[in-house]
């Protein structure tokens, strides 16, 4: 089967989208800490731990599979690593399904 744009462009877009997700989880961790250590309420740095922990673990699976998609490698890894990304950066994880399924045959 010929290669075409499809799969490394999703790869793209996934980790683009895991990158920010996890630039966006440490700015949440960062700004719980500081927030509880500024205002005294006690709990809002477990409140924003519990955001940004699954945040990080998202993005990683988000890049994870954005490069099993620029490899053309394991479908099924790259594609949750592009539902993944979905949820880091929404914008970025909707093309990036779409590339991902479309070029489904190209994977080994």
């Amino acid at each position: 089967m010929e290669k075409t744009w499809k799969p490394p462009t999703a790869g793209i877009l996934s980790i683009v989208s895991g990158v920010f997700g996890l630039i966006g989880a440490i700015v949440i961790g960062v700004a719980g800490g500081t927030m509880a250590g500024l205002e005294g309420i006690p709990g809002i740095s477990t409140i924003f731990a519990a955001i940004a922990i699954p945040l990080i673990i998202l993005a990683i699976i988000a890049i994870v599979g954005g490069i099993y998609a620029l490899k053309r490698r394991i479908w099924g890894l790259a594609l949750a690593g592009t539902i993944c990304s979905l949820l880091c950066v929404w914008i970025l994880g909707i093309p990036a399904i779409i590339f991902v399924i479309l070029g489904k045959g190209e994977f080994e």
